[in-house]
């Protein structure tokens, strides 16, 4: 039976105070935002405003430009998601031939992805920048979610196959059993049971291509094609001073990522838990 004690009650307490002092960023992120011009350079970071003004959101939100915020959320959405897809197809098939083949070659193809995990991205950014331009997918869309693809997928493969080593082979052999074919097999009979995986998969890549910004300033520096965080720094680099501008930039980028994680966060955490289950 549980009793409640001081010991409890004394964790409670330090819980709530860590969390609060984990929440003093937002609140100021968001106080700030909401102020004026002349409030926002005369007034503390943590007092609330006089009265709420949402100029600098509505400022931010109608720019125009190379650096458009709404336009930088489009090509960050676009990219974001073309990168998510790709590493979803791609790796789930590469993991399940990877964990279901039981040659050597599969083994050692295990540990190069491993060791592809642990090798840092920016060693090829030169080789990898000058093959991207002379075959046009510099400053653009497509060459940055195939550049994502190639960068991430060991990460994505590596998370697949350790699910699918966990999953039993009755499931694709009964489908076969009832006449489908092995593709037919994988994508509409253990893809689904994968959602835990596609979720870690999509939440993990996804965070990581939403919020870079060396690759996206190197690979899309001076295009009409710029993303968020670098519209963002931009932007910032512009309004030295003026933070509740600067500070509604930011909580317009953290939305789309917030809003993608409530989605998905269920899958997300069966995924970390293991469970093939829900």
């Amino acid at each position: 039976m549980f009793r409640y004690t001081k010991l409890t009650a004394t964790r409670e307490v330090l819980v709530w105070i860590v969390t609060l002092l984990g929440l003093v960023p937002l609140y100021i992120l968001v106080v700030t935002s909401l102020k004026s011009d002349e409030e926002a350079l005369t007034t503390s970071a943590i007092a609330p405003p006089t009265t709420v003004d949402f100029s600098s959101f509505v400022e931010v939100l109608t720019s125009t430009g190379r650096n458009s915020i709404p336009l930088s959320i489009v090509n960050s959405v676009i990219i974001t998601a073309g990168a998510i897809f790709g590493l979803v197809l791609v790796g789930s098939v590469a993991a399940y031939v990877i964990s279901r083949r039981t040659r050597h070659w599969t083994t050692l193809t295990y540990y190069l992805v491993l060791i592809a995990i642990i090798l840092p991205a920016q060693l090829g950014t030169v080789p990898l920048y000058i093959g991207a331009r002379s075959v046009g997918l510099t400053g653009n869309a497509i060459g940055m979610i195939l550049l994502w693809i190639g960068i991430l997928l060991p990460l994505s493969v590596f998370l697949y196959a350790s699910f699918f080593r966990g999953l039993s082979t009755e499931y694709e052999e009964a489908a076969v059993i009832d006449g489908a074919s092995p593709t037919q097999a994988f994508f509409r009979v253990v893809l689904p049971l994968m959602a835990p995986a596609t979720g870690t998969v999509a939440i993990l890549t996804g965070l990581i291509v939403w919020n870079d910004f060396f690759n996206s300033l190197i690979f899309l520096g001076g295009s009409e094609t710029q993303t968020l965080p670098v519209a963002m720094y931009t932007y910032v680099g512009g309004l030295v001073s003026a933070w509740n501008k600067i500070f509604a930039v930011v909580i317009i980028s953290m939305i789309p990522i917030l809003a993608f994680y409530m989605f998905a966060q269920k899958k997300f955490i069966q995924g970390f838990a293991g469970g093939l289950k829900g």
